[in-house]
C-alpha cells in the first residue's frame, strides 16, 4: 500500500512541475529568435527569427506548450525548456 500511496505521491509532484515550469509565450518567442539566429547568419541579419517569434500563436496544454506558425507546429516546451523544430522536420 505505501508503494502505491508514493507513487501518487510521485506523479502529483511531477504534474505539479510540469504546470509550474510550463514556459511561457515570451520564452517560447526568446528561444525561437535565439535558436533561427544561430542556425544562419542571413536569417539573424534579416530578423527571421524576431518575425517568426511575432508571427506565432502560443498554445498551452497545462504541463507543455507549443507554438504554431501557419499551422506548423516551431516549438515544443515542457518542464522549463523549449526546442525550436528544425525547418525540415
Amino acid at each position: 500500500m505505501s508503494r502505491l500511496v508514493g507513487g501518487v505521491v510521485g506523479a502529483a509532484v511531477v504534474v505539479a512541475l510540469g504546470f509550474a515550469l510550463n514556459p511561457s509565450p515570451e520564452r517560447h518567442r526568446e528561444r525561437i529568435k535565439a535558436v533561427i539566429s544561430e542556425r544562419s547568419l542571413l536569417a539573424k541579419t534579416l530578423g527571421v527569427g524576431a518575425l517568426t517569434a511575432f508571427v506565432s500563436t502560443y498554445n498551452s496544454l497545462g504541463v507543455a506548450s507549443y507554438t504554431t506558425v501557419n499551422g506548423r507546429t516551431v516549438s515544443i516546451g515542457a518542464l522549463g525548456f523549449v526546442y525550436v523544430r528544425d525547418p525540415q522536420d
